[in-house]
Formats: structure tokens, sequence, C-alpha cells
């Protein structure tokens, strides 16, 4: 059951990402995590009402406030990397903290890996990288977008961790998404509100009519996203969180294939092995598990 909710999680976050880059083009990158985030919030306080979810309050909803301040720096950081830098240095890079935070919080819990699971982690890892398509020449990186890109891995890897903490029962998950998505609003509404004041528009080209034939669009990747970050809390719940965090890191592996199948891009021959790679390590996780 790990291996199918973490598998689940990357095929969530993979669409929710394709998806992002999609209305990224379009909008305001800060508007579409705003907004996306905003109807995720509103769909979870309708869940956590019919549930009772919120009779599961307690001191572990602070891993959530957690989640919900270092998602959006995260998600910023890693945008404006994108901007600095290569996308096929900067994407698997940020992709690879999902797996190494986790992964180290399941080993200081005690978790070590069979062998065969060792080498399923190993292959997937280098699938994730691969999938990205780097770029093995050109000119170098600069220290900063390295350090961007650096930080929002460890805050992609961070949330996961706090999500899995934050809640032991399925009610009580709704309740830490709400309070997350909550906090994503406050703090990427507070980014917005100051990028505005700077003189960028919230806005697109067009106004308001444009913004409201998005809002389908935006509903899906805000509830793909929670939807996801459920689905890795109970994989992590319910089996190793080294062997969810691996599997549910996958999710660059999604993207890439979508922009494949919907925008007809070619891949090429490194992105290709990249996502042999990555399913050759999931069947591996999956039959260890």
């Amino acid at each position: 059951m790990t291996a199918a909710f973490a598998l689940a999680t990357s095929l969530l976050w993979g669409l929710a990402d394709f998806g992002g880059g999609l209305l990224t083009r379009r909008l305001h990158a800060l508007t579409v995590v705003v907004v996306s985030q905003t109807l995720a919030a509103v769909a979870l306080g309708a869940v956590v009402l019919a549930t009772g979810g919120w009779r599961e309050a307690g001191p572990q909803l602070w891993f959530a406030v957690a989640a919900g301040v270092v998602g959006p720096a995260a998600m910023l950081c890693f945008y404006r990397a994108l901007a600095l830098g290569p996308m096929g240095v900067v994407s698997p890079l940020g992709s690879l903290g999902t797996v190494l935070v986790p992964l180290g919080v399941g080993f200081v819990a005690g978790e070590r890996p069979g062998l065969l699971q060792a080498v399923g982690m190993v292959v997937a890892v280098i699938g994730v990288l691969l999938a990205g398509g780097p770029r093995f020449g050109g000119a170098s990186v600069e220290s900063r977008t390295i350090v961007l890109t650096i930080v929002s891995a460890l805050g992609f890897g961070a949330v996961m961790a706090l999500i899995a903490a934050a809640s032991t029962t399925v009610t009580g998950l709704f309740l830490a998404l709400f309070v997350q998505r909550v906090c994503n609003v406050a703090v990427g509404g507070a980014a917005l509100y100051a990028t505005v004041r700077r003189g960028t528009p919230a806005l697109p080209e067009g106004g308001m009519p444009v913004l409201r034939a998005a809002l389908p669009a935006l509903a899906f990747v805000g509830i793909a996203d929670v939807a996801a970050n459920g689905t890795y809390s109970v994989a992590a719940h319910n089996g190793p969180v080294t062997l969810a965090a691996v599997l549910a890191s996958l999710y660059p592996v999604v993207t890439t294939l979508a922009a494949l199948g919907v925008l007809k891009e070619r891949m090429r021959a490194v992105q290709t092995a990249g996502a042999c790679c990555a399913l050759l390590g999931s069947v591996l996780l999956a039959a260890h598990g």
C-alpha cells in the first residue's frame, strides 16, 4: 500500500507541476500560487467541517503551520532559480530534496533498507536526475542559482516531512492540510502584495476575464497538490518513509511525460534514459514493499 500511495503522490504532483507550468505562461507565478492554494483551502475547509476534523486540533498542527510557511518560500526560491539558471539543471536538483530530507528522517528513526530496496533507491534517484535533462556541458551555473536551488530542494523535502508529522489520522490529515494551505495563502499573498507594490501587476493582460477563465485549471492544480500531500502522508504512515520518499520523488518524470504527450515536446536521449531508470527503480522498490 505504501508503494501505491507514494506512486499516486508522484502522479498528482507531476500533473500539478505541469498544470502550474502551463498557467505561469499566462499568469504571474505568485498569482497562480495564491489563487490555486486559496481554492484548495476552500475545498479543504468544507471537508474539515463535513468530517469534524477540527476536533483533531492539537500541538501537532504547528508542523502544518511550519509546512505552510516553508512551502511558499521554497517555491519562490525555486522559481527564482529557474529564472536565473538552466531548467535542465535546476529542475532535477530541486526535486532531489524530496528524497534526501525524508530519507534522512527515516534513517534517524532507525529505518534501514534491504539490498533490493537500496538498489531501487539509487536507480530511481538517478532516473529523477536524468529525467530533467541535465546539461553536461556549456557555461557554469552561477553560485547564487545553486544556492537557491539547494534551499528550495531542502524546503520541498521539509514540507513532506512536516506534513507527515502533522497528523496521525485521516480527519487530522484534512485539518493539517487545511492549516497548511491557509498559511500558504497568507505567505504567498504577502509576497504577491509586495510585488504589486513594486509595480508588477497581479492580473494578466486581459484582466479578470482571463483569470476567471483559468479558475478550473487553477482549482485542479491546487487540489492535486493537496491530494499529493495527503497520499504521501498516508504512504509515510503505512510503510517505510524511505520507500515513500523515493517513489513520491518520481514526479518530474510525470511532468516530462505530460509535456511530451500534451505539448508534443521532444524528449532528449538522457531524459528517456532517466524515465526508464525511474520506472525500473520504482518496480524494484514496489517489489520489495
